[in-house]
């Protein structure tokens, strides 16, 4: 029988945090052994074969060059604990995916900068926070993640106020919103990160969704 993959997933430390168990379910069906990550949930040391960083609270603007003095909830002990964990899939050259924050963070992590609000930017897209798909999001066609959702025109969720502004070293924006605001990343080269805005982990009834966890598992070492 052939060994299952290991994933981390980083997040909140809270006992009740959906997305966390909505990441591990996708996980299991998916077939890997999800393995929680956060500042309360210590790793059990066994090496992983993916990493997933997850959605949460807003990025301290410190990493970014934001507005410090911006009214926002923030969590620094998590934002640092989780640039480690990036630093280190890099390093190991384990794919990588960010959900929602998770893509940010991926983005900040690699030199990249954010809209710390794009509420005032929304002109054209469906922008009240949701899990159902509500928001269209166009991919590149020849991109990487619309050969794994098997299409260029989806429709997503959305929980987020913030957004990718300017793309880091190594990541390509390949997907946008109406309003041309970053919705998806991907990397231009061997390292295997994808970076989604939204939260497939809440829409894995859509094929197009689940096969974002599927894939990931596919590049696994």
């Amino acid at each position: 029988m052939a060994k299952k993959a290991r994933v981390g997933v980083t997040g909140n430390a809270r006992r009740w945090a959906p997305s966390w168990w909505c990441t591990a379910l996708a996980l299991r069906l998916a077939g890997a052994v999800p393995e929680r990550i956060s500042t309360q949930h210590r790793p059990s040391g066994k090496p992983f074969d993916a990493l997933i960083i997850g959605g949460g609270n807003d990025i301290s603007p410190e990493h970014y060059h934001g507005d410090i003095s911006a009214k926002v909830k923030l969590d620094p002990k998590r934002d640092k604990l989780e640039i480690e964990w990036i630093h280190k899939a890099l390093d190991k050259k384990i794919p990588l995916l960010g959900i929602c924050r998770g893509a940010q963070l991926i983005n900040v992590a690699l030199g990249g900068s954010l809209h710390q609000d794009i509420r005032p930017l929304r002109k054209l897209t469906y922008n009240r926070p949701g899990l159902l798909p509500t928001k269209q999001v166009q991919l590149q066609p020849d991109s990487a993640l619309a050969k794994i959702c098997g299409k260029s025109h989806l429709r997503v969720n959305s929980l987020h106020h913030q957004a990718i502004k300017r793309t880091g070293t190594r990541l390509n924006a390949v997907g946008w919103d109406l309003d041309r605001i970053i919705q998806a990343v991907e990397s231009d080269r061997s390292t295997r990160i994808i970076g989604v805005q939204w939260h497939p982990e809440y829409l894995i009834y859509l094929p197009s969704q689940f096969s974002i966890f599927r894939s990931l598992l596919q590049h696994c070492k």
